[in-house]
């Protein structure tokens, strides 16, 4: 079954291409969070960009596991398979989620799961949280982020990072027209897929589908 099952969930057809950034710290409101790290990330979708920042004091495993998956660029050409107004938009696994196809090195790395970093910190709006199946130590690449508090998420899914930038970006995708699908409610309307570039300087320039392939295809980081 998947993750998060508590609640009824949305889909949202957002690509995802990112461009991970080092940094010295969180560059908004949330920078006074102890829990922060110094490396940034940025997914940027159809819809806006979504930065966030990691927790590696709380969940070192994973926070290198994601950066990692972040590094080989694992996420780009991924989407957003649920968006639960209130509750969380979740990331697909980019073993499935992706449509542009992977390479030897990025198969290996996303084929990984990751033990269960279980930790104190709560499951508040912003918070992302590692999607995994019933057994505790199967999280992959699946994550949330949270639109609302979720406290019967507690100690219960990994928290590693949380969003600095976005939340606009947020609110576009829970406005989505959407259909029931048993326990998910799916985008109603698929929409074409939109790509973008970003590299690792956060120099966001755009490239053809033809580059952007030939950049995933080589494994370029």
């Amino acid at each position: 079954m998947a993750v998060l099952l508590r609640r009824a969930a949305a889909a949202a057809a957002a690509v995802l291409v990112v461009a991970a950034v080092c940094a010295d710290g969180a560059s908004t409101f949330y920078s006074s969070d102890p829990n922060l790290g110094s490396a940034r990330v940025v997914f940027q979708t159809n819809y806006g960009d979504i930065e966030f920042d990691f927790f590696p004091h709380v969940a070192p495993k994973t926070v290198e596991h994601i950066f990692k998956l972040v590094r080989l660029r694992c996420y780009n050409t991924n989407h957003f398979f649920r968006v639960d107004k209130g509750f969380v938009a979740q990331v697909a696994d980019v073993m499935s989620g992706r449509t542009a196809p992977m390479n030897a090195e990025q198969k290996r790395e996303a084929e990984k799961t990751i033990v269960g970093e279980f930790s104190s910190v709560k499951h508040f709006r912003g918070i992302l949280s590692m999607g995994r199946h019933s057994d505790p130590d199967s999280a992959g690449s699946s994550f949330s982020i949270l639109l609302g508090d979720s406290p019967h998420l507690d100690g219960q899914y990994a928290v590693f990072g949380r969003v600095t930038k976005g939340d606009d970006t947020l609110s576009k995708l829970v406005r989505l027209p959407t259909r029931r699908e048993g326990i998910f409610v799916m985008r109603a309307v698929k929409q074409k897929n939109l790509f973008f570039g970003g590299d690792f300087l956060n120099q966001h320039q755009k490239l053809s589908d033809g580059e952007e392939n030939a950049l995933l295809n080589a494994g370029v980081r």
